[in-house]
C-alpha cells in the first residue's frame, strides 16, 4: 500500500512540477516585449537617399512624424519676428552627417501638437493652427511655442540614423542642453 501511495505521491508531484513549469513560461512570455513592439522601437534612415537640399521629407517613428531637411548653406529665414534670424545652418542642433547637415526632429509642434507646414523658399515652418514659426533646424522663431521641435534619440551608423537609439551625437546634444 505504501508503494503505491508514494507512485501516485511522485506522479502528481511530477504533473504539479510541470504545470508550475508551463505557468513561468507563459508569464514570460506575457512580460517579454512581442517582436512587433521591439521592432518599432528602431528605425534606420539611410540619410544619403535625402539629397535634395531645402526639401522637406516625412518618415514615421513609433507612431509620430519625423521631418528631415537636408538644410542648405543658406538657410537663413527671410523674417525672424523674435530677432532670431541667423542662419540655421550653423546650429548646434543640426545631425551632421559626412560634410551635410540634416534636420531631423518629430514633426510636432510643442504648443498644441499641430503639425507644422515647411515653406522651402522661407527655411521655415508656420504652425497652421496658432501661427507659431520655427527656423529650419526646428528653433522658435516666433511664439506661441514654449520650446524647439523635438530631436528624437539618435545614432549615427555611417551615412544612416538610427532613431530610438542615443549615441554620442545626440548624448553631446543633451549635455549642451539642445535635447530634453
Amino acid at each position: 500500500m505504501s508503494d503505491r501511495r508514494d507512485f501516485f505521491g511522485k506522479v502528481l508531484g511530477a504533473y504539479a512540477g510541470l504545470g508550475a513549469l508551463g505557468a513561468l513560461y507563459a508569464a514570460k512570455r506575457t512580460w517579454d516585449p512581442l517582436p512587433s513592439v521591439k521592432a518599432a522601437g528602431f528605425t534606420t534612415l539611410d540619410l544619403s537617399a535625402y539629397k535634395e537640399q531645402n526639401k522637406l521629407y516625412v518618415e514615421k517613428w513609433r507612431g509620430k512624424p519625423i521631418l528631415i531637411i537636408n538644410v542648405p548653406k543658406d538657410a537663413k529665414p527671410d523674417t525672424a519676428p523674435n530677432g532670431n534670424d541667423k542662419n540655421a545652418y550653423e546650429d548646434p542642433r543640426l545631425i551632421k552627417v559626412g560634410d551635410k547637415k540634416f534636420m531631423i526632429v518629430i514633426g510636432l509642434c510643442t504648443h498644441l501638437g499641430c503639425i507644422p507646414d515647411y515653406f522651402p523658399e522661407k527655411h521655415k515652418f508656420v504652425c497652421p493652427c496658432h501661427g507659431g514659426q520655427f527656423n529650419a533646424a526646428g528653433e522658435v522663431l516666433k511664439a506661441p511655442p514654449p520650446s524647439p521641435l523635438v530631436i528624437p534619440p539618435f545614432k549615427i551608423k555611417g551615412n544612416a540614423v538610427v532613431l530610438g537609439e542615443e549615441g554620442p551625437e545626440y548624448k553631446k546634444l543633451k549635455e549642451a542642453g539642445l535635447v530634453a
